[in-house]
This record gives C-alpha cells, sequence and structure tokens, in this order.
C-alpha cells in the first residue's frame, strides 16, 4: 500500500505509506493521491486535507527505478495533482524532504515542521535539474530565489525552509489543532470558490484579473443569498 487515507471529522488524511523505500513517489502512488484528493474535494464534510508520512524520511522525491520500468505516458505530476485540491492542503513533515518531495510542500496551502528536519534538492549533483520543483516553487517566492534554490545541492534547516515560505511553522500539536479548528470552521462554498479562482488566475493576463475576480464575488454573493 503506498498511502493510506482516512476521514477524521472534517479532516482528509493522506498518509505516505512507503517507508521502507523513503516515501519516494511511483506512478502509482501519483494516482492513489489524486484519488485520495478527489475524494477528499467531493465529501461535503471534509474542509481540510491533510497529509503526513510514515518513518522517518517524509519524503525521497520521484523513486527512478519505478518510473523507469512504469513509464511516465500519461501520469501526472505529484505537483499537478495536489494542486488540484479544492480545500485547503496541510503537511505535517517529521523528516528530511528531498528532491521531488518539494512538490508536495510546495503546493500545500500550510506547511508545519519539526525543527530538525532537512530539505534538500541534490538533483544537479548527479546531472538532473529539478524542473517540475521550480514550477512549483515560483508559487512560493520570487524567480531568482526559486532558481537560485535549485541550483544549491546543499541541505538546508526549517528555520531557512520558513524564511523561503517553504514552511509555514514549526511543528507544534497545538498550533496544527488550532489552524484546523480555524479552517473547518470557514465557508466551504467560499473556500472552494477560492480556490478555482486561484487556479483560473494564472491563465489570466494581469489586466483582466480584476474584472474576473469582482465577476467571481459577484457569483458568490449570488450562490449565498440563492441559500438564504
Amino acid at each position: 500500500m503506498s498511502i493510506k487515507t482516512k476521514r477524521e471529522g472534517g479532516v482528509f488524511r493522506i498518509t505516505l505509506a512507503r517507508a521502507e523505500k523513503r516515501n519516494a513517489f511511483t506512478p502509482e502512488m501519483i494516482l492513489a493521491v489524486e484519488k485520495g484528493i478527489q475524494e477528499a474535494n467531493a465529501d461535503p464534510e471534509v474542509s481540510v486535507i491533510l497529509f503526513d508520512a510514515e518513518g522517518p524520511v517524509f519524503c525521497a522525491g520521484m523513486d527512478l527505478k519505478a518510473f523507469a520500468e512504469e513509464g511516465t505516458a500519461g501520469s501526472k505530476s505529484l505537483g499537478e495533482v495536489v494542486a488540484g485540491a479544492d480545500k485547503p492542503t496541510v503537511a505535517l513533515v517529521e523528516g528530511p524532504v528531498y528532491a521531488g518531495g518539494f512538490l508536495l510542500i510546495a503546493e500545500c496551502t500550510y506547511v508545519f515542521a519539526r525543527e530538525e528536519v532537512i530539505f534538500c534538492l541534490p538533483e544537479v549533483k548527479i546531472g538532473l535539474f529539478p524542473f517540475q520543483v521550480l514550477a512549483a516553487l515560483l508559487k512560493v517566492m520570487p524567480e531568482r530565489k526559486a532558481l537560485q534554490l535549485c541550483l544549491d545541492p546543499r541541505p538546508f534547516g526549517t528555520e531557512e525552509a520558513r524564511a523561503l515560505g517553504l514552511v509555514h511553522d514549526v511543528l507544534d500539536v497545538e498550533k496544527v489543532e488550532a489552524l484546523l479548528a480555524l479552517l473547518q470552521a470557514n465557508s466551504q462554498a467560499a473556500v472552494k470558490a477560492g480556490f478555482q479562482a486561484c487556479r483560473e488566475l494564472r491563465e489570466i493576463r494581469d489586466t483582466e484579473r480584476y474584472s474576473f475576480l469582482i465577476e467571481r464575488l459577484n457569483l458568490l454573493r449570488n450562490r449565498q443569498d440563492e441559500l438564504k
């Protein structure tokens, strides 16, 4: 089993469960995560999608052997799959994050990491470049900083990851519980509309953005009026 899923009240938990392979993801694992997110998106009782991992490593990136054996034709990026969530995503990082593991944390809405966690993009040392990770990083930080990160294979800690915007806060149970309670109290219709608009904004020219957002605000207001 590559992942485990469980709904706990309004929280849908997705656990990376390939501890023996350091939770390196495969095409099959990406499909399983996508199925979990689709299930969470479709469940009106779910307000938050929570990611965590079994074992000492949160995610070691792509399982290159599995991708070579299964092929990549038609397969989606893990980042693309996580970005498909219509609800806030929260990652609880208790172990190292390497290479493609950045796709998951960079696409999550909130990331909590233990102080001792290390992060590392080692691809350039072995003749590769983290192309997909670069795309995800550009949503989190300026282009120059994202490129610098991809060019530096040295590991860094939670404090630096927090300064870069990759980590929301140090992992603390009380802080996480407070955030989950806050998110579950929000209007789910409003949240879904916001996430969908955010995705569409990326395809719209800057000069058209405000008119687009005004239109979306009016649609949401009309929908709420109909429910009264």
